[in-house]
């Protein structure tokens, strides 16, 4: 059997190792039109910050390496143009020389990736990159390196806009912005949770304009952008706007194709139409594990998954794909955070039942020096409570945390299911109940009617009801360092014997700083016949959306 990969990196290349490891006989051949066919593609933005020192490093494997170990035929600087497959054959075209010849092929399978989306390109500028490949982020570094700039704007403030950003505050004499034209920065996390993200990029001298895309640039002594909204100057612009799949080989091969995304639309097999012929990674749309619907994830994590079902599918090994749920993870200077599941945007367009919650544990046991904050903010069924999502902010423990909610979501459990979970124990590495097992009690809590709760953006409309209160049962030292305007303070300690200050007419909203000393202050109200609601987050995520 002959076997023909087109692109390597975290689909191509993985599906050529798993193919020889299962079959030793059959011929494969990997055509890739850079000059790497193995690099860490995640790498390239701390290549340019110089964490990561050497290119060297981001080079998993040459050419000349992955054959003599796995015996695979490297074609690089060569390109796959035209496919044929009734005669099951393809023409490439060496780019260096520009001959082109045909080769025939049992199963073909597409990795070609996805290109970063340019709306500039008619600028050829020196001053505009984009990141996709390690001469991509070889060219940033040198430039910024070498040449006397002051401004630097990212066009994009996606995972890889915000990792640049981070990366490029490394050379200290920079002014960065990111222009982003959402609401918020990294799209697939919630607006309310995106302020961590914010204050933390803005703590560290990152502008960040919101609301404002881009329609043209102008090349002079300095790089003029025109935005939506006003002008600004940059010396460096890089574009990190978002990727466009490359679908457009299987599209003139006849291959099915997602309209709007143009990403190749594949079964659960990881085949197209053509039986013969498999697509992977960036390339291509899957089937949201939760909504069962297709949807383009363009992760390493599930490119590699699916990389072993095509290699293990071509041997005969059958074996579907299950979809993906988008677990990704991000550092952002002394803060990380993880993401899982939908996120409130995906609950409403798919009409789902949902409810929202946000807790704010400690990361290990209170006692032991060095506890940080975790928040976790779950959407779950208001009826199952089925985890659909989870979105996880903190200095420590945030993998871990997401990892686990990853599963939770993956394999449809419910906030019960993380009541009774049992997981590692010790005070320098989390609490004796978990901050998964709070955030299990605390939706059950919900859902069995201990107790209701409201977010603070539904806190605002809330209180222009004149039967709405505010009530904060924060100590007299977290009070007088700032608290909701127009609150009544009766910390909690002092609640039971200070009820008769309460009327039952009023309907009260309670707050504390995370959320847990309110639930006990709604437990005793709600005992003593009043109307109440826990405002989730608490005052601690009052202060990051008020920032």
């Amino acid at each position: 059997m002959k076997v023909i990969i087109v692109g390597g990196v975290a689909g191509g290349a993985t599906t050529a190792a798993r193919l020889r490891r299962l079959d030793e006989k059959v011929e494969i051949i990997m055509i890739d039109k850079g000059n790497h066919i193995s690099f860490a593609n995640c790498g390239l933005p701390y290549y340019v910050g110089d964490v990561i020192k050497e290119k060297q490093d981001l080079l998993l494997q040459t050419p000349e390496s992955f054959n003599r170990r796995f015996n695979v035929d490297v074609r690089v600087r060569q390109e796959i143009i035209k496919i044929k497959p009734d005669e099951k054959k393809v023409i490439i075209r060496n780019l260096e020389t520009k001959e082109e010849y045909e080769e025939g092929y049992d199963k073909l399978v597409l990795s070609p990736g996805a290109e970063p989306i340019n709306p500039f390109k008619h600028l050829k500028s020196k001053k505009i990159k984009t990141l996709r490949t390690v001469e991509d982020s070889i060219e940033i570094k040198e430039y910024i390196k070498n040449s006397n700039i002051k401004n630097v704007t990212i066009i994009g403030g996606g995972y890889i806009g915000v990792e640049m950003a981070e990366n490029l505050s490394h050379y200290h004499n920079l002014n960065i912005t990111i222009v982003q034209k959402g609401s918020h920065l990294i799209n697939p996390l919630d607006e309310d949770m995106a302020c961590f993200v914010h204050r933390e990029l803005r703590r560290h001298g990152i502008n960040i304009i919101l609301n404002n895309g881009v329609n043209e640039i102008e090349e002079g002594e300095e790089l003029e952008i025109t935005l939506e909204k006003g002008v600004i100057k940059s010396d460096f612009v890089i574009l990190c706007i978002g990727v466009k799949p490359e679908g457009k080989l299987a599209s003139e091969a006849g291959l099915s194709v997602n309209v709007k995304s143009e990403s190749i639309l594949v079964d659960e097999y990881m085949q197209t139409k053509d039986k013969d012929i498999y697509a992977l990674g960036d390339a291509i749309s899957v089937i949201n594990s939760i909504t069962e619907k297709r949807t383009y994830t363009p992760l390493a994590g599930p490119a590699n998954r699916q990389a072993r079902i095509v290699a293990d599918n071509i041997v005969g090994k059958i074996e579907p794909y299950e979809g993906t749920i988008g677990s990704s993870i991000i550092k952002i200077f002394d803060y990380n955070l993880a993401m899982t599941g939908l996120n409130e945007r995906m609950c409403e367009f798919e009409k789902l039942d949902y409810k929202s919650i946000i807790i704010s544990p400690n990361s290990h046991a209170g006692y032991y020096p060095g506890a940080k904050t975790i928040t976790i903010k779950a959407l779950y069924n208001e009826k199952t409570g089925q985890i659909y999502g989870a979105q996880v902010w903190g200095k420590e423990g945030v993998d871990k945390i997401c990892d686990i909610l990853a599963v939770a979501v993956k394999m449809k459990m419910t906030a019960y299911d993380l009541e009774i979970l049992e997981l590692c124990y010790a005070p320098p590495f989390s609490s004796a109940k978990s901050p998964v097992n709070i955030l299990g009690n605390s939706i059950v809590n919900q859902i069995e009617g201990l107790v209701n709760t409201v977010t603070w953006s539904q806190v605002e409309e809330l209180k222009k009801r004149d039967e709405i209160c505010i009530l904060d049962v924060r100590t007299d030292e977290e009070y007088v360092r700032g608290t909701y305007e127009n609150a009544i303070h009766i910390p909690l300690d002092d609640l039971r014997n200070r009820l008769d200050e309460l009327d039952k007419t009023k309907e009260y909203l309670v707050y504390c700083r995370t959320g847990l000393r309110s639930y006990i202050a709604c437990r005793i109200l709600m005992q003593n016949g009043y109307k109440v609601q826990n405002i989730t987050g608490g005052y601690y995520f009052y202060s990051i959306l008020n920032v």
